[in-house]
């Protein structure tokens, strides 16, 4: 079992920066990557970015340039830099983990992000 923590969102102006945070417990050592997602109102859920445990990152096409994920130095901590908000990025954002048995079968509460002047 993995359980995750998010923290960070907000309310932000158009052109803005948030960053948000998530810390795993229980089972760390089975993570594989960590990542994260959002879903706005109507929409389906998508991949916004993941790092693997070796480093490697992939981000969602609509965030290239303008997010980044990274991993704190205790491997359990992911954060996510958003800069260049737009309001379409407007959304609840959920960190998740690929675990060895539950491949991205961890999620968190979500944390709010409104882009909104």
């Amino acid at each position: 079992q993995v359980q995750l923590v998010e923290s960070g969102g907000g309310l932000v102006q158009p052109g803005g920066s948030l960053t948000l945070s998530c810390e795993a417990s229980g089972s760390i050592f089975s993570i594989n990557a960590m990542g994260w997602y959002r879903q706005a109102p109507g929409k389906q859920r998508e991949m916004v970015a993941v790092i693997t445990s070796g480093g490697i990152t992939n981000y969602g096409d609509s965030v290239k340039g303008r997010f980044t994920i990274s991993r704190g130095n205790a491997k359990n901590t992911v954060y996510l830099q958003m800069n260049s908000l737009k309001p379409e990025d407007t959304a609840v954002y959920y960190c998740s983990v690929d675990t060895s048995d539950v491949p991205w079968g961890y999620w968190g509460q979500g944390t709010q992000v409104t882009v909104s002047s």
